[in-house]
């Protein structure tokens, strides 16, 4: 593990704790070099789970990837990363619930739009954007007017 400080290769183990129901370990890590304390998040890589797309084609699930698009959604939002992480985590470990190592766009587009709807509903419809792909404005004023006659 590089020492983000100095460069080097050569850290020591100070502590090592599960992280918080994401299947990880944390590590407190202190360079032999510079001194420099720092923190590691390591996962282990086993079969990663596969997401069926629309058009029915295969591919690994990203942790990064579904990250990147909540960020997207949320961006000059008052949501904290930590919200968003928690959702990738609930993700997650609702894949490793099921008993096959697939899930569909829609499985996991319909959840994170259940969470974000009750979190902050700019950041729902930005995402629905994208997910339901609006492909005209009478789609998204439709979505807008949707979450409008919920609140009622």
């Amino acid at each position: 593990m590089k020492c983000p400080k100095c460069g080097c290769e050569d850290s020591k183990v100070i502590d090592s704790r599960n992280a918080d129901s994401i299947n990880a370990v944390r590590r407190r890590r202190e360079c032999t070099s510079c001194g420099e304390r720092f923190s590691t998040l390591e996962r282990i890589e086993g079969i990663q789970p596969q997401v069926i797309k629309k058009d029915g084609t295969r591919q690994e699930f990203s942790r990064d990837k579904l990250l990147a698009g909540l960020n997207a959604s949320c961006s000059k939002r008052p949501v904290s990363n930590r919200v968003l992480t928690d959702i990738c985590n609930e993700v997650e470990n609702m894949i490793s619930s099921k008993s096959s190592r697939e899930i569909t766009t829609t499985e996991i587009g319909e959840y994170v739009m259940n969470r974000l709807i009750k979190i902050d509903k700019v950041a729902y419809v930005r995402f629905a954007s994208v997910y339901k792909d609006f492909t005209d404005p009478d789609s998204f004023t439709h979505e807008v007017q949707k979450i409008g006659s919920s609140d009622e």
